[in-house]
């Protein structure tokens, strides 16, 4: 009776065993595929004239400050 015992539970362990290696594949999904690159960034002039404007807004603070 003993090596019966055994014997179920080595069977139940194996089905238990191919349950949790088959099923979480049956679930599974194909990966999306990945998005386009972005496209190069350009610059149309405005980034040059904003940063020669917050330098210059520097300044005039700089020489504000240090005048009076």
């Amino acid at each position: 009776m003993a090596a019966m015992n055994s014997l179920s539970f080595g069977v139940v362990a194996i089905i238990a065993i191919l349950y949790a290696v088959v099923l979480p594949m049956a679930h599974a999904t194909k990966l999306a595929p990945a998005p386009a690159p972005a496209p190069a960034l350009t610059s149309d002039g405005t980034t040059i004239d904003q940063g020669i404007a917050y330098g210059l807004m520097l300044l005039a603070l700089v020489l504000t400050y240090l005048i009076h």
